[in-house]
């Protein structure tokens, strides 16, 4: 019969996938990790979101893609994730490519 575990294996970093909501800082994203989770009591479907700081080192993520991080060791003080992959791109909304303005 086998067992299936929820336990992470030792020697094994935990991932989390989620939505980068800022890019401002030097190589470092703030990615928004959402959770759902029944309520204990009324069984109701509750969302949790959390923010993650994650080091970019080549800065290919931006504002809007869906990435996987990656726990590390302390790069800095809030720093505790890496960047793995981006694994969906941000759609371009019509109005924020380079167009010209009319003026």
């Amino acid at each position: 019969m086998a067992e299936t575990t929820t336990e992470q294996q030792p020697g094994r970093r935990s991932t989390k996938i989620g939505k980068v909501v800022s890019t401002s800082m030097a190589k470092t994203i703030v990615v928004q990790v959402i959770r759902q989770k029944a309520h204990p009591l009324y069984r109701r479907v509750v969302a949790k979101a959390k923010k993650f700081y994650a080091h970019d080192e080549s800065e290919i993520a931006h504002v809007g893609d869906t990435v996987e991080i990656e726990e590390s060791r302390p790069l800095s003080r809030l720093k505790r994730w890496k960047l793995k992959s981006v694994i969906q791109k941000a759609k371009l909304v019509a109005g924020e490519e380079s167009a010209p303005k009319a003026s």
